[in-house]
């Protein structure tokens, strides 16, 4: 099943933690919706803006699959509204920066995390896209003794 043009729902589901765990991480049809509108509103305007596949390392979660990944307990992954994104590997030349640039300077979008890595490039990029709530908050997850801190991103 397609999402959109170029995000399919197998994409969005794919969870290697899931099968080898044997957790199931099957959406509800709200949870497709909001995946919908997730493909729509940030996924495929990056593809264009690019012209190039954009690989996702992260889409819904299961609340099982959630608590086995020690994901956030509000996380919106829970409801199919955040994905994360990784260039990474890819052979397009594409970068994880230039893609939370392109996302931060262009879309509407309720959070974008620019996740560990350096002040040159993030690790990946986490977008989450909740309709009721597009506040564009920017943030940077550092790893630290105690766990992930979450500050204002400010480098630019």
């Amino acid at each position: 099943m397609n999402l959109s043009k170029h995000l399919t729902l197998f994409e969005m589901t794919r969870s290697e933690t899931a099968k080898r765990k044997g957790v199931s991480n099957e959406p509800t049809p709200e949870h497709i919706e909001n995946m919908k509108v997730l493909a729509e509103k940030i996924f495929e305007p990056i593809r264009k803006n690019f012209g190039v596949p954009i690989y996702l390392s992260s889409g819904y979660r299961s609340a099982a699959l959630n608590k086995k990944i020690n994901g956030a307990k509000n996380s919106y992954h829970l409801y199919g509204m955040a994905m994360d994104l990784d260039q990474d590997g890819s052979k397009n030349g594409i970068t994880n920066k230039e893609i939370f640039d392109f996302i931060k300077d262009n879309l509407l979008f309720t959070e974008l995390i620019w996740e560990f890595g350096t002040n040159k490039n993030p690790d990946w990029v986490h977008v989450a896209y909740d309709s009721k709530k597009l506040n564009k908050e920017i943030l940077i997850a550092k790893k630290t003794l105690i766990g992930t801190k979450y500050t204002k991103f400010t480098w630019y």
